[in-house]
């Protein structure tokens, strides 16, 4: 007995000192930034905090959006900067998009230097005709919020990190008596001539410069104040205007503004700050942004680095990825699978962005300063992408952040001069990027999860009014035809269907709060899927004003068939709202399995990747296009068939070759966050099919355990037997200890804590 009771004692203490190492296992080791900033990525390497205003990262080249007067298409390659395969780095800049298909940004773009002051960046070919260095992999190092490179032509390690309004830079020099910081107001990416509207830089003092930047571009009025601080005075300095000739340049002529000049003012400015250093010298920069005004952002900077401990600063700033990487901890006895989660919990927490001064205000649509009044303000909504599973991410790990965001969708409502929810929005500029009017879909998924700090009836006046829009993408056709008319739109099938899914949230929401005519109204729209399907052909088809299908269709091509990333294989099955019906419409259940089987399993010819630049075959299993996010919810449709395994068979499938450790390890862009929100759902067995339900569809778990650490003080624990690589099939659940029978699990079973317990097999019979 006394042997027994030693052995459970020792047993007992084994378990807590696991749980305790897990508790305590510093996850950050497993982030690897680098992944995903190949082609398909447009992911970034750079230092950054959780949803920081501030992405401190490496530009590899640049690429001018017009070559020969025609769209270059090199420069989609850029979209976040770098590319893992390029041997030159052009400077750092402040701002970049994460996995997006379109850019903006890359602003204040800054470049240490010993030798002649060269002004231009020069060639990728020719590294040493223009400021660029060329570098190595091996001398480059790549974590969450730091990252560091030794720029080989100029003999200069450099090393970055973050605050969330400051990054930090520390250069390392030779010994030289001609070293310089280059400041290069001209870079953007997506350049092009004439998208810099305005720069304006001035030096307060010899080691303190102040400026702004004003760009004409994705977001059509943006400007970025900052405030740039030197670790040593700078011995003089100089600007360099581009703007070439112009009709009217006031009475300037009678300074030389070039050198040691105070201020500068033009659209096509570089400035630069001369050394001497010391053999080991390093130099130190700050540079903290504001949507505001320059004062803004010296007052960004006195609030989060007063000081110049890099290595303070920088450990902060990864403390606070090791507190947002522990809202889920994992087990499993794969390292690689440990760096693939946790480097899509990385990529799932940069976006949205925080767009505010430490004191609240921001730069609203109206281009006014508002003040943010108990909430915390955000941009960069990429709401096409991230409703899907970003968004319902949030609300189990990150409700308050998630409801903030809601907050700032509705003062982006308010400032719209179109009295519209964000469609795309960045910066304080609406971007009128993809289709449907998504923000719906947030909100409502929120409030009918119980996620709510905000006027929950507000909210739905601004989702009604949003989606009553006529005069916006074929709404007013929408709303009387049923479906949006070939001859009016390019995209208008998919539109159609991403418009029925978001009036089906708003009826979600209006049922939610007692509003029974919208719920009559929307309930009814959402239904308008069915009108652009044809049974005939067994596909949803462009239909014209007379109520015919076009012609002229193919269902494998993605170009000029009325869809918007993806093709009419794909976009068929999308009515997540309603997989029941959608069944029914398509034939029942053996032709939708037969359907999915088809859409997994069928080779695509060679035509349809010449069509597409954002998608190859790396991003595609079969027609399934999974770089694309119109299909994450197809896998699980199996789930409303009678062969439900094989969603858990696809979902494995889909997590193995669609996210891998290397470079190029995402299918197809992150955009901001989806693709990686999507593999944190699939790795731990759920995922939400419809955002605007409560409930979440049952796939495959690929980890042995997650705790989700939920902001009540509770603990979801999903615990998956006998998981491995065969073993993909559920041969039972038990939820709390008691028997799951469905393929559901409700939010509310998640946020009351409990157990989920997987019991996994090789075999689906």
């Amino acid at each position: 007995m006394k042997k027994k009771l030693l052995f459970m004692a020792l047993l007992l203490g084994n378990i807590a000192a696991n749980a305790q190492t897990v508790k305590n296992e510093n996850l950050i080791q497993y982030v690897k930034p680098i992944i995903g900033t190949q082609r398909m990525g447009h992911t970034y390497p750079g230092a950054t905090v959780p949803f920081g205003m501030v992405q401190l990262s490496p530009e590899t080249d640049t690429a001018s959006y017009v070559l020969d007067g025609k769209y270059n298409p090199d420069v989609y390659k850029y979209c976040a900067g770098y590319q893992y395969d390029d041997k030159t780095i052009v400077g750092f800049s402040h701002t970049h998009f994460s996995g997006t298909g379109h850019a903006d940004l890359g602003d204040i773009l800054v470049m240490p230097t010993t030798g002649k002051l060269q002004l231009n960046p020069g060639t990728a070919d020719k590294p040493l005709s223009g400021y660029r260095s060329a570098f190595s992999h091996q001398n480059e190092v790549s974590e969450a919020n730091y990252y560091k490179v030794q720029l080989d032509d100029h003999h200069i390690t450099a090393e970055l990190t973050t605050t969330t309004r400051v990054g930090v830079h520390q250069y390392t020099f030779p010994k030289a008596d001609d070293a310089h910081i280059i400041v290069d107001m001209m870079a953007n990416l997506y350049n092009y001539p004439g998208k810099n509207v305005w720069t304006y830089l001035r030096v307060v003092n010899d080691s303190t410069v102040v400026g702004f930047r004003e760009t004409s571009g994705w977001a059509r009025t943006r400007k970025q104040y900052f405030a740039m601080s030197f670790s040593k005075p700078f011995n003089s300095h100089g600007f360099k205007s581009y703007d070439g000739k112009s009709v009217y340049r006031g009475f300037w002529g009678k300074f030389n503004a070039n050198k040691n000049f105070p201020e500068m003012a033009g659209r096509e400015i570089k400035a630069w700050f001369d050394f001497k250093t010391e053999e080991g010298e390093k130099i130190k920069l700050k540079v903290a942004l504001s949507p505001v005004s320059m004062d803004g952002a010296l007052a960004n900077m006195k609030a989060e680095a007063p000081g110049w401990d890099f290595n303070q600063i920088k450990a902060a700033g990864q403390q606070q990825w090791e507190t947002e990487l522990h809202k889920i901890v994992i087990q499993s006895p794969s390292v690689a699978e440990k760096q693939n989660f946790y480097t899509a919990m990385y990529h799932a927490m940069i976006n949205p962005t925080i767009y505010m001064d430490v004191d609240g205000n921001y730069k609203g649509l109206d281009q006014n300063v508002h003040q943010a009044k108990g909430f915390t303000n955000y941009t960069t909504f990429s709401l096409w992408d991230t409703y899907r599973a970003l968004h319902p991410l949030f609300n189990i790990i990150d409700p308050k952040r998630n409801t903030d965001m809601i907050n700032s969708m509705l003062m982006h409502y308010d400032q719209s001069p179109e009295h519209m929810l964000p469609v795309w929005s960045n910066s304080g500029n609406e971007n009128w990027c993809m289709s449907g009017y998504h923000s719906v879909a947030v909100i409502a998924d929120a409030i009918v999860k119980g996620n709510v700090d905000f006027d929950v009836n507000k909210a739905l006046d601004a989702c009604v009014a949003t989606a009553r829009h006529r005069d916006y993408e074929g709404i007013g056709e929408y709303m009387d035809k049923g479906y949006i008319p070939d001859e009016r739109s390019g995209v208008s099938v998919s539109s159609t269907l991403e418009y029925a899914y978001d009036d089906w949230a708003i009826a979600q929401l209006a049922k939610k709060l007692n509003r029974d005519d919208i719920y009559q109204e929307f309930i009814k729209r959402s239904q308008n899927y069915k009108n652009v399907y044809d049974p005939k052909v067994g596909f949803m088809r462009p239909k014209l004003a007379d109520g015919t299908f076009r012609k002229n269709f193919d269902a494998l091509t993605t170009i000029n068939q009325g869809f918007i990333e993806g093709n009419s294989w794909n976009y068929t099955l999308f009515a997540p709202q309603d997989p029941k019906g959608l069944i029914e419409l398509m034939g029942g259940n053996k032709r939708v399995v037969r359907y999915l089987d088809s859409l997994f399993t069928m080779q695509l010819p060679d035509k349809f990747f010449a069509e597409t630049e954002d998608i190859t075959r790396d991003g595609i299993i079969g027609n399934y296009v999974h770089g694309n996010e119109p299909s994450h919810h197809v896998a699980y449709l199996y789930n409303w068939t009678d062969k439900p395994w094989k969603t858990q068979e696809r979902i494995r499938m889909i997590l193995k070759k669609m996210y891998g450790t290397a470079p190029d390890g995402l299918g197809g862009n992150d955009d901001t966050g989806q693709m990686s929100a999507w593999y944190i759902f699939s790795t731990i067995g759920f995922y939400p099919v419809a955002p605007g339900s409560d409930e979440y569809s049952i796939g495959s778990p690929a980890i042995n355990n997650a705790v989700i650490k939920l902001d009540n003080g509770k603990t979801f624990t999903i615990n998956v037997k006998n998981q491995s690589d065969k073993n993909v099939y559920i041969q039972k659940m038990t939820l709390n200890g008691q028997p799951l029978t469905g393929l559901t699990i409700k939010h509310s079973d998640i946020t009351n804590g409990g157990e989920l317990v997987f019991y996994m097999g090789s075999s689906h019979k």
